[in-house]
């Protein structure tokens, strides 16, 4: 998802525009991987020194919401990266540097005819481990 997209979710769905709500985006646009609500809150302490923790929470629970970010928890911590909005498919997160790469390969089939007589309404399938940079 792009940052403009982003900004019209949010427009579409009646919310304000400012700037930081433009400036939390781009972080997460520049980055390109699954990042924490505080190293967040760090990147825009640049630009508004004292924005609190709870602000960035509560934007990134409104984001998420929206679908404009998508949430995993991993280090005993949740995690945050823009929305892929492409296509279906899943993710392998570096545990070290948070880097993701595409997985187009979707299993889902295969828990279908291993859960005869379920209805499954949704998944998601994230795969961990280290990149080529971290291993």
């Amino acid at each position: 998802m792009k940052t403009e997209e982003a900004i019209n979710i949010l427009k579409e769905n009646g919310y304000k525009y400012t700037d930081k709500r433009r400036d939390m985006i781009t972080i997460f646009a520049d980055a390109d991987k699954y990042i924490t609500a505080k190293q967040v809150q760090l990147e825009m302490h640049q630009t508004y020194p004292g924005i609190s923790f709870d602000t960035v929470y509560r934007n990134l629970h409104l984001f998420a919401e929206l679908g404009i970010v998508e949430a995993t928890e991993w280090n005993n911590e949740k995690q945050f990266r823009l929305s892929c909005t492409k296509h279906h498919h899943h993710h392998f997160i570096c545990e070290s540097c948070g880097q993701t790469k595409v997985i187009d390969y979707c299993p889902i089939n295969t828990f279908k005819s291993e859960l005869p007589g379920v209805e499954i309404k949704r998944h998601k399938i994230e795969v961990y481990g280290l990149c080529e940079k971290c291993h």
